[in-house]
């Protein structure tokens, strides 16, 4: 799930609301009561140690920061916020300073969304993306707790991305138990004891610790998709210490959970259709089809012949599991240069599929060393380890299964994905918590398109009731996710931007057209 490929898939589609949550599912979860404030005070207090980025590593970005004025400390903070005399951890931190110091506004919180993408580097992008407001903010990148430079957590899979679909037959969903399965005990091996800790509750606590050793009394923020939700957890459980707040590609936090991709059937086989289309308009470049269904026909074909021998692309081994998933990350975004990037994919598959030798175009060669090489996984098992420490998963395959088969009905290609059983079937320990209730009038800018395909539309107008002293900002006509300084609509980029320069909210939802 992404911008710039930054994660892969992972981020831009992990970032989309699952199924309602749990709990009962696999047993009680404990509840975490923090333990008093005069416990933590010690944690609120401590000097910033601030240092060059690089610190000593021959770090690109750590070079970027380092030449455009950003310095870098790591924050101590708890492991169990129940037990804060225990054992800590470190939080990396990057500071961009704001350039205007006579207009400062305060400090801004950046996240990438994931969940689990590394935000240290962003401050460099979210500058660009504000103008010239961006000149009166100290802007913050915070690797979450496990994840980039902080405390790190790799559980050492064998392979990259673990969502995969389930395939054609019980035979294929079978070997996804055995897969899934081993990764998850793979987790426990490594890190069990610290399992229990990783979750978007501990996030914010360590976010507001962040707050509080910058000295601010309140923080602005910017997060992106499961950054949306972050910001929204952190509202709610730290009221009064946000000031302001976009919330860019959101989802219904009541459906966010560990099987994070239930829902979004609908809108990625519009997006499908829609690619078909474009592709279909061009085939004289592609020569996948003149016409829509002649494109779709094109990719059930591959998907059909991959169910009956796996295709050889390079030196990967492309089967029925992981075809499904490509086209699902492949149809996100609506821009002809991500459109041209998927059909030459596509292109490349259909050859595949018809016995030639190919070679990855470097759209698929991205795609499947993220999602297939095992050194994808100190990127990935985070992501994993913070979706399972937020809601329990029903344990039992069967579930599954009967899930997948109920879905095949109404969405072939794509229900026996977002179905499809992962890690969180067999994580080690329940949830430690229950998950956060939103519900406030916490001021927030959401930013939603019309044909999101991850975190979708609808999930954005939940979040938007849910959060009533927010305005929803609709980018109507688009396919996108991440869309703010990102997606390229001047219109609304400068409205987010008005709303950070004055502070003010619309009286009323906002609305763009995608030109």
């Amino acid at each position: 799930m992404t911008k710039k490929t930054r994660l892969g898939t992972l981020a831009r589609r992990l970032g989309a609301p699952g199924a309602a949550l749990a709990l009962a599912a696999s047993g009680t979860a404990a509840l975490a009561t923090d333990a008093p404030a005069s416990e933590l005070a010690g944690f609120h207090r401590q000097q910033v140690g601030w240092a060059d980025c690089r610190q000593g590593r021959d770090d690109e970005l750590g070079t970027d920061l380092d030449r455009a004025g950003a310095r870098c400390a790591r924050i101590t903070v708890p492991l169990d916020y129940t037990r804060p005399k225990g054992r800590t951890i470190k939080i990396a931190i990057s500071r961009l300073p704001a350039t205007d110091q006579a207009h400062r506004i305060g400090t801004m919180v950046l996240n990438h969304g994931g969940p689990g993408e590394p935000t240290l580097g962003m401050p460099l992008e979210t500058r660009a993306h504000l103008g010239k407001v961006g000149a009166r903010y100290d802007l913050i990148g915070m690797d979450p707790r496990f994840v980039g430079r902080s405390t790190p957590l790799d559980c050492g899979w064998p392979v990259g991305l673990w969502i995969r679909s389930a395939g054609s037959d019980r035979a294929g969903f079978d070997r996804q138990i055995a897969l899934q399965k081993d990764l998850a005990e793979r987790c426990e091996r490594r890190h069990g004891d610290v399992l229990p800790h990783v979750n978007t509750r501990n996030t914010a606590r360590d976010m507001d610790i962040v707050r509080s050793v910058l000295g601010e009394r309140r923080i602005s923020y910017l997060g992106y998709s499961y950054g949306a939700y972050l910001g929204a957890v952190h509202a709610q459980m730290f009221p009064g210490r946000t000031d302001r707040m976009v919330l860019d590609s959101a989802g219904d936090p009541r459906r966010w959970g560990p099987r994070p991709l239930i829902g979004t059937e609908p809108s990625s086989e519009r997006a499908l259709r829609a690619w078909a289309s474009w592709t279909a308009a061009r085939h004289h470049d592609y020569g996948l089809g003149r016409t829509q269904r002649a494109v779709l026909a094109t990719v059930e074909r591959i998907v059909r012949v991959s169910s009956t021998r796996p295709l050889r692309v390079g030196s990967y081994t492309v089967d029925e599991q992981l075809i499904p998933y490509l086209v699902y990350g492949g149809v996100g975004s609506d821009h002809d240069r991500a459109r041209a990037g998927f059909a030459s994919t596509v292109r490349v598959l259909d050859e595949a599929a018809s016995g030639a030798t190919v070679a990855p175009n470097p759209e698929l060669e991205g795609a499947l060393r993220f999602t297939l090489d095992a050194a994808t996984s100190p990127l990935v098992s985070p992501a994993a380890a913070i979706m399972c420490g937020d809601g329990a998963a029903p344990g039992d395959p069967e579930v599954y299964w009967n899930d997948i088969q109920q879905s095949r009905t109404s969405h072939p290609l794509f229900g026996p994905i977002t179905n499809n059983i992962a890690p969180c079937a067999f994580w080690p320990a329940p949830p430690r918590e229950q998950p956060t209730r939103i519900a406030n009038r916490a001021a927030a800018l959401i930013v939603s398109a019309t044909g999101d395909t991850a975190t979708t539309y609808r999930g954005a107008k939940a979040l938007h009731r849910q959060m009533t002293g927010s305005r929803l900002l609709t980018l109507r006509g688009a396919i996108a996710h991440g869309i703010y300084g990102e997606y390229g609509n001047d219109c609304v980029d400068r409205k987010v931007n008005a709303y950070l320069e004055s502070g003010t909210l619309p009286t009323k939802g906002l609305t763009c057209l995608k030109p």
